[in-house]
């Protein structure tokens, strides 16, 4: 099963249920030679439903000191697939990076 690496909203269990129809269970981890950004949220209906200006996002600069905080997750192929159709509506790209655990997870960026 593959591992699923959030440090924005996929660590709130209402978003698990209503993305995955189950709370997940994780462990805290770290994205390692990335630091934290914000992307700004352009669709009015967007930034209404959310209450929020602006998503997190994870900008890569190589530094082996920088981290990102949050958790890693284990999901099935299928859940992952719905992660992918639910973080394109927000321009999001799926990559896998090493976490500080040394596992390597999938992560959601944003493609500025």
């Amino acid at each position: 099963m593959p591992w699923l690496f959030s440090y924005g909203s996929l660590q709130e269990e209402q978003v698990q249920v209503s993305t995955f129809g189950r709370r997940l269970h994780g462990e805290r981890d770290a994205l390692v030679g990335f630091e934290p950004s914000l992307v700004k949220i352009d669709d009015p209906q967007v930034r209404a439903a959310t209450g929020k200006t602006h998503h997190a996002n994870a900008s890569a600069n190589g530094r082996a000191e920088s981290r990102v905080d949050g958790m890693v997750f284990e999901v099935s192929e299928a859940e992952l697939l719905h992660v992918d159709e639910y973080e394109k509506a927000f321009s999001y790209k799926r990559i896998d990076a090493k976490m500080a655990s040394g596992r390597v997870a999938w992560v959601y960026i944003a493609q500025l």
